[in-house]
């Protein structure tokens, strides 16, 4: 089990976001995580890399690290398990595509230069994206630079993807490309857990289904 939560509350501020959450994933899991706007979906994902605490919980594992007892200095090791993908992609403007690949891996350790850009070509071939190392990404489309950022999530070989609406900001075919291409990777063995507002692509695609109603998470 890579994620294992029993009736966990997830609160912000004041504000009880998600009761009684129970949800897991195993590898190789496709899921998704729907709901309207401000349902908690994003709230949940970010619980299981620590950017936002658990107001309390029977169970709540995520890589065999316990969420209610986990230090700080322990969040960066959980992290390096895992890849986590954004809807406006978060890459670093002021240098190349390799410079945003090159600047995880020293960022997670990596030291010896060679075994660096073998792996930053692994991932970008992966993607569908050789041959773009030395481009900026201004010069990329969306789609291009989303494939880019999930060519950043799978670095460190993660056990689990972690995407927050990957195709948000993208067109209806560049987004049923985008998530072929996550689905390609959860065949593969890593779990891939990704909140979305687009329903067509889930019948398209299938997988697990999980819904956020009514301040709880519902299994569909």
């Amino acid at each position: 089990m890579l994620i294992d939560y029993k009736n966990v509350n997830i609160c912000q501020e004041f504000n009880c976001v998600l009761k009684d959450v129970s949800f897991h994933a195993e590898e190789g899991e496709f899921i998704y995580i729907t709901g309207k706007v401000g349902s908690g979906k994003s709230s949940l994902l970010k619980t299981m890399y620590c950017e936002l605490d658990i107001e309390s919980a029977e169970k709540a594992e995520v890589l065999d690290n316990d969420l209610m007892k986990i230090k700080r200095k322990q969040i960066p090791a959980l992290r390096k398990g895992m890849g986590i993908i954004f809807q406006d992609f978060q890459l670093l403007h002021d240098r190349t595509v390799y410079g945003n690949l090159h600047f995880v891996l020293k960022a997670t350790g990596w030291k010896d230069k060679e075994k660096t850009d073998e792996r930053i070509d692994e991932v970008l071939k992966a993607v569908g994206m050789d041959g773009v190392k030395d481009k900026m990404p201004h010069q990329l489309s969306g789609g291009e630079q989303q494939r880019i950022a999930i060519a950043r999530a799978l670095l460190n070989k993660p056990q689990v993807i972690i995407a927050d609406e990957p195709t948000g900001n993208l067109d209806v075919e560049t987004a049923e490309n985008i998530i072929s291409l996550l689905k390609g990777i959860s065949m593969k063995g890593t779990a891939v857990i990704m909140s979305t507002h687009n329903i067509s692509l889930i019948d398209k695609y299938p997988g697990i289904k999980y819904s956020c109603e009514d301040g709880t998470l519902v299994e569909k």
